[in-house]
This record gives structure tokens, C-alpha cells and sequence, in this order.
């Protein structure tokens, strides 16, 4: 396995949208976004549930 410095990981990851096109990104940070939400909004509304005792 080859370890990649840090710099070398940032260049390539800044170029790779010329590659890929801008939608590709764009895409991937709406999932991310979308993704993150649900999971905030499951762990901040998990302690609200009524218990019927």
C-alpha cells in the first residue's frame, strides 16, 4: 500500500472536478448534506418518544 502525502491527496482531490465535471461535487455534497440531516434529526428527536405506561 502507498502512502500519499497530504499535499499530493489536496492537489489531486482540487483538480479531480475538472475530470469529473461540476456536478459531481455538487452531488456528493447534497448527499452528504441530506444524509447528515436525518441522522441529526434521529438523534435529536430519539429522547422525545412518549412512553404509554
Amino acid at each position: 500500500m502507498e502512502h500519499i502525502p497530504a499535499a499530493a491527496w489536496f492537489a489531486a482531490a482540487a483538480s479531480a472536478p475538472q475530470h469529473q465535471g461540476s456536478g459531481y461535487l455538487l452531488r456528493v455534497v447534497l448527499v452528504v448534506m441530506i444524509l447528515g440531516c436525518a441522522f441529526a434529526g434521529w438523534f435529536l428527536l430519539r429522547g422525545y418518544k412518549r412512553k404509554d405506561d
